[in-house]
């Protein structure tokens, strides 16, 4: 499981820079609307529907909603998740299935495509290294069964 520990632990690494590093260039940039939330309360700071007899959506509004989308509401907190995850079964020996490796390398490569030039193509880079991890250890596994064969 070296070999695939290594693997796993590359990948989870660039899933947690990927969605730690999304976090802190929107905190870095977009600030005034992140700390309006605290000013307005931050329950319901983004709302889902505008309220009966508002005005129609502004700008301020609109932005609002991007910030939200863009940080808390993103997949940036899943992914920081699920690179940690990688890296704690990664720690105990145990090998991430080789369809989250393809789901995930799937997802960003569809996101690095709509979105040039983005990160996103480095999160195929960690799928891919999960999915070599999975099929390593297949191996390996294939190997030591077929060293305790009964001849």
């Amino acid at each position: 499981m070296n070999a695939g520990k290594r693997l796993l632990r590359r990948a989870s690494g660039i899933m947690i820079a990927l969605g730690t590093g999304h976090l802190l260039l929107l905190t870095l940039f977009a600030w005034g609307d992140i700390s309006g939330w605290m000013d307005r309360g931050v329950w319901a700071a983004v709302p889902l529907a505008l309220n009966e007899g508002a005005p129609g959506r502004t700008v301020e509004s609109l932005q609002n909603e991007v910030t939200f989308w863009a940080g808390p509401g993103s997949f940036a907190v899943p992914l920081i998740l699920l690179g940690c995850l990688t890296w704690h079964l990664a720690a105990r020996g145990v090998v991430v299935p080789a369809w989250a490796g393809w789901g995930l390398a799937a997802w960003c490569f569809v996101g690095g495509v709509l979105l040039v030039p983005s990160p996103y193509f480095a999160g195929v880079v960690a799928g891919a290294l999960v999915v070599l991890a999975a099929r390593k250890e297949a191996r390996s596994r294939t190997a030591r069964a077929r060293e305790h064969e009964p001849e």
